[in-house]
């Protein structure tokens, strides 16, 4: 009895790690990542110069991955776990083929008299699967968020959308940790890594998702900026690499 149960368990678990594999197709590995990820890390991108976390979720923002570039899980802000996932499904959420909308691109438009105010209050976090499991897996192969549509909406820089050399739109990549202006350019750096960045659309001057620093006396010009973070990651941002666009 005690040999089917522990039988029925390899395989039940084999099942859910085939189905986990094929529901992230197309989607960075753990592995390759954190590589990215750390790598990002590594350059100037103001601020405080802080470990981060990021985390990476599939078109029906399910999440696939969670990672950190600390040398544990603790050594970068512990609430910026989830908030990095959140970031992840905001954009993907409202993201499509022909128009990509990082979170910073959301920021103005969801403030009091903003064209999207409330949208950040849309689509609720998913509270049992944000707080479940041990703490010390966080940022392993096998966080508990790893399987999880984790939800919550984040309005300030990290959050980009992911697409593929074909320019299909196949999930999105949070990052926190910083300030989000930094999140901003360490996400923007880490999926050109990935090469998960080829852009079909978007509200920027370059019809993109990067970030406009284009808010005066608390109003965005275009109605898409996002705040400055009072330090030089405005600057930094026009140095960051251009998307690879396909045309559609």
């Amino acid at each position: 009895m005690k040999k089917s149960i522990i039988l029925l368990a390899l395989v039940t678990g084999l099942g859910t790690l085939e189905a986990q594999a094929k529901d992230c197709e197309g989607l960075p590995t753990h592995a390759a990542l954190k590589k990215a990820l750390i790598d990002a890390h590594k350059a100037d991108n103001g601020g405080f110069n802080l470990d981060m976390w990021g985390t990476v979720v599939n078109r029906a923002g399910k999440v696939c991955t969670v990672v950190y570039t600390g040398t544990k899980y603790d050594s970068q802000w512990p609430g910026s776990r989830l908030i990095s996932a959140q970031k992840a499904n905001t954009a993907n959420a409202f993201s499509l083929e022909n128009l990509a909308l990082s979170t910073a691109n959301l920021y103005s438009a969801t403030q009091p008299g903003g064209s999207l105010y409330g949208l950040q209050h849309s689509n609720p976090i998913n509270t049992a699967g944000a707080y479940k499991g041990n703490a010390e897996s966080n940022g392993s192969d096998n966080d508990p968020l790893v399987g999880e549509r984790i939800g919550g909406v984040n309005v300030f820089g990290g959050g980009l959308a992911l697409y593929n050399s074909k320019g299909q739109l196949v999930g999105a990549l949070g990052v926190s940790g910083d300030s989000s202006c930094v999140d901003h350019n360490i996400a923007w750096r880490t999926r050109n890594s990935l090469k998960l960045d080829f852009v079909s659309g978007g509200v920027s001057a370059a019809k993109n998702d990067q970030i406009i620093y284009d808010v005066k006396d608390g109003k965005s010009a275009g109605g898409f900026g996002h705040v400055f973070c009072g330090g030089n990651e405005s600057k930094i941002s026009e140095t960051l690499p251009a998307t690879a666009v396909v045309q559609k």
